[in-house]
């Protein structure tokens, strides 16, 4: 009797389909394996420069402490084992913050802006990078001034569309300074003296340990005189202003948020919700469609 299984040619092809299905199957789910890999981290890849989660669409960007280039001394290392000061404003540095405007900006979910202002101010520079940063920015812009927005704080502030704060905070503190403590008598006292070596008569200008001349008082006082200006310009520029009006409120003293909009420093008085009903308008969606990504 003839039998088909004992036909070589018949088995051998059934082993082959058998062996082909066994392998296509394994390069499957492997294959599966691996993109279900690949798609976890990249999501985590996406995440880590992405603002919103798909469902927010204004970012919160918070300015905190001294606005500076340099990082926070404060901030412990995992070898530094000291304590930060618990008495010194933690530092806002520049770089940091412009990373975070530009992360927002090229979300394509995010449709503005909150630039949150927690800050006694800054060095000169940096608040200046940021305001001109802030003013670039191609989504709508609102500063909130919460605690402080003073000086360097302040003037980052005037890069946005409209800033919003308390009656309560404090606002302004337009001007510059450069005092610091004179170390001559102390040291003295202590039998210390200062002995100048510098290869220009205002090398060691400013320096604690010795007495300023009147000439590099001059000296001091005429870059003051320039970052004064520059400031006052730049609020003037920003916030729509004649430099004539800014220079009148140029003390360097500070006022609360409802002495702030009286003097047109800021455009609102209100708290984080306040700026909702901003954005919506400028979006021109309902004020319920407004979620901040935090």
């Amino acid at each position: 009797m003839y039998n088909p299984l004992m036909n070589r040619p018949v088995v051998q092809d059934l082993i082959r389909i058998v062996a082909l299905g066994i392998v296509s199957l394994a390069v499957f789910w492997a294959g599966l394996w691996m993109w279900g890999n690949w798609n976890d981290e990249w999501s985590g890849f996406n995440a880590q420069f992405t603002v919103s989660d798909g469902y927010c669409n204004i970012a919160v960007v918070p300015i905190v402490g001294d606005i500076s280039t340099l990082p926070d001394p404060n901030a412990a290392s995992e070898s530094d084992s000291a304590a930060p000061d618990a008495y010194s404003y933690p530092v806002a540095n520049v770089d940091d913050i412009l990373y975070k405007l530009r992360l927002a900006e090229y979300d394509p979910s995010v449709e503005g802006i909150l630039i949150r202002i927690d800050s006694p101010g800054g060095t000169p520079v940096a608040s200046e990078v940021l305001a001109d940063a802030i003013k670039g920015l191609s989504l709508p812009t609102a500063a909130l001034i919460r605690e402080y927005g003073t000086s360097g704080g302040y003037l980052a502030a005037t890069g946005a569309d409209t800033i919003f704060a308390s009656p309560l905070s404090d606002v302004g503190s337009i001007g510059i300074t450069m005092s610091y403590i004179e170390n001559v008598a102390k040291n003295t006292k202590e039998g210390l003296r200062y002995v100048p070596l510098a290869s220009a008569p205002y090398k060691d200008s400013g320096d604690p340990n010795k007495p300023l001349t009147t000439a590099e008082r001059a000296l001091f006082e005429r870059d003051l005189k320039i970052y004064h200006d520059v400031f006052v310009k730049k609020v003037a520029e920003n916030r729509g202003l004649t430099t004539e009006d800014v220079e009148r409120l140029a003390d360097g003293s500070s006022m609360p948020g409802e002495l702030a909009l009286e003097n047109k420093l800021i455009d609102a008085l209100g708290n984080q919700d306040s700026t909702r009903a901003w954005f919506a308008q400028q979006l021109e969606i309902p004020a319920s469609d407004v979620v901040f990504c935090e």
